[in-house]
């Protein structure tokens, strides 16, 4: 089998030796909202929190499902159904980038956790410290 013969517009960006160009930040509109992806449920399903108070199960759509990797904590896109306020479709993931930038827009509230700057879990631990009142004479014992 030959090497090096891979197609696709991505293998020809990355072998010119650019990134993928940066796409045009997308707001929402109505029927839209920002969300959280709080679990992933399988079969192309998930849990988000949307910015609106509502955790929803959201479906990824069938041009995403296997380009687009939707992981925990990312922040999406998703269309809000008329008939099922309960449940909504994912059209949009954000990259960390987009999802910093929305931030400083205000589009997403101060609270958002948008990662994917070196979150680290060493700020959240809580640190438990020990006293020494009483001394025990081990040799009484």
């Amino acid at each position: 089998m030959p090497k090096g013969k891979s197609k696709g517009n991505k293998a020809k960006a990355r072998r010119k030796g650019g990134e993928l160009e940066r796409r045009e930040l997308v707001f929402k509109e109505d029927g839209q909202e920002y969300a959280q992806v709080l679990r992933m449920l399988g079969n192309g399903r998930l849990e988000a929190y949307c910015y609106d108070g509502v955790k929803r199960l959201c479906h990824i759509r069938g041009q995403m499902r296997k380009k687009v990797w939707v992981n925990n904590s990312d922040i999406i896109l998703v269309g809000l159904r008329d008939f099922q306020d309960a449940k909504a479709d994912v059209i949009l993931k954000y990259s960390a980038d987009e999802a910093r930038l929305l931030k400083a827009y205000g589009e997403l509230p101060d609270s958002a956790n948008v990662g994917g700057g070196g979150d680290d879990d060493a700020d959240d631990l809580d640190i438990v410290e020990f006293k020494d009142d009483d001394e025990v004479d081990l040799e009484a014992l």
